[in-house]
């Protein structure tokens, strides 16, 4: 007995310490990073085309409001087109998109095309939105300089600012803090919660993701740390063709990561920053989606890396479980309960500092053992299933 409390007495420090430095990194690494925002004094563009495609796939939830924000954009001033790729939806996502194009054709705005992209080629993998990503940038382009063209996905599920496609357009054009061309910018959105499995694992995955792809390091061209955000990506057309687009990376299920490594990889300038202010996104409607989405993506965002899957696994369970379990066992010894409140009050000084910086509310935080230990079944889950492909699935579709 006197084993098991001093070594739960350890693990109990061991959480405050890594609670403590995880909200100091934040500070540092999230908190003081650059955070692009509405221009209220635009310049001249550097730009004489924008496509934006947002790639679909039974999207019947999301499309319309996805829709309704990017077509209440401001002017970015240049022309520009709105291309839906779909991907064979099943269903009411291709009516939805024809309705409300054939509502609003006002003689301004974007040109609109619904692009259905077919089934894919028999004998290649393709994965996920690389398909009707690749089709719809392979449609024609207007005559003029590939350099000064611009390619911009983006999710269904992403709800943009009016302000948000001057603000990014500048941004390229004046070339970011460093004033050096720009190939790719991606932007970290908002991420919002609306049930309750979201606010169990979101805040806590959006902590990890921050601390495990700086910013900083993955703006340094001399650093081989990259990073893209796959629901915001703004290629520079020229780079975007250099590297091979979606099709150079069609069997990759995590394709915002290789593609920004391309990006690096190739010498091309990656511009990774904060967009919560521009950029606006819920991932999932439910615990199967959520479930299904990180049991998807976990394991490949550790690089199929074993140790540190089930070491990010364990740092959630020692971090964000393990205290809530100390507290009762201050009947036994008073010391553990007092760890398991200290490191308690570290899990609400992250979420206020959230709070404080993102304007993410503190709802449920209470119920982050719940969410720690939601992740550590997803972590051996997205293992199995990325190594044997069964279950290994998104939208239903097999990725095996």
């Amino acid at each position: 007995m006197q084993v098991a409390m001093v070594v739960l007495q350890g693990l109990g420090l061991v959480a405050c310490l890594g609670l403590g430095l995880m909200l100091l990194l934040l500070e540092l690494q999230l908190g003081r990073a650059p955070r692009l925002g509405a221009n209220p004094d635009p310049g001249p563009l550097q730009a004489s085309f924008l496509r934006l495609v947002i790639p679909v796939y039974n999207e019947e939830s999301n499309i319309s409001a996805c829709l309704d924000a990017v077509l209440a954009s401001q002017d970015p001033g240049l022309a520009w087109e709105l291309v839906v790729a779909d991907d064979g939806s099943s269903d009411a996502t291709v009516g939805l998109v024809q309705g409300r194009f054939q509502a609003d054709q006002p003689p301004s705005g974007p040109a609109r095309r619904l692009l259905e992209v077919g089934p894919r080629p028999e004998g290649e993998r393709w994965c996920g939105k690389n398909w009707p990503a690749s089709q719809a940038a392979a449609l024609d382009w207007p005559a003029g300089d590939p350099r000064a063209q611009w390619l911009l996905f983006i999710d269904a599920d992403v709800r943009l600012e009016p302000a948000a496609l001057v603000a990014v357009l500048q941004e390229v054009a004046g070339g970011g803090a460093e004033g050096t061309p720009v190939d790719l910018l991606t932007l970290a959105p908002r991420l919002e919660c609306g049930c309750l499995a979201e606010w169990l694992v979101q805040p806590i995955v959006a902590s990890l993701l921050g601390l495990g792809f700086p910013l900083k390091r993955s703006n340094d061209p001399a650093d081989a740390t990259a990073f893209a955000a796959g629901p915001f990506m703004l290629f520079r057309r020229s780079a975007y063709e250099a590297i091979g687009g979606h099709r150079a990376v069609a069997g990759e299920v995590v394709e915002d990561l290789a593609l920004a490594r391309a990006i690096k990889a190739s010498g091309h300038r990656l511009l990774y920053q904060l967009g919560v202010d521009l950029v606006r996104l819920r991932m999932y409607l439910d615990l199967a989606s959520l479930w299904e989405g990180w049991t998807k993506n976990w394991y490949l965002g550790v690089d199929r890396n074993p140790f540190k899957a089930i070491g990010s696994a364990l740092v959630v369970l020692g971090g964000f479980s393990l205290p809530w379990l100390l507290v009762p066992l201050a009947l036994l010894d008073r010391s553990l309960g007092l760890l398991g409140l200290a490191a308690i009050g570290l899990q609400l000084a992250i979420r206020l500092w959230s709070r404080w910086r993102f304007g993410t509310p503190l709802r449920y935080w209470w119920l982050a053992w719940l969410g720690g230990l939601l992740i550590g079944a997803i972590v051996p889950a997205s293992i199995w299933k990325t190594t044997t492909g069964q279950g290994w699935t998104w939208r239903g579709r097999s990725l095996a």
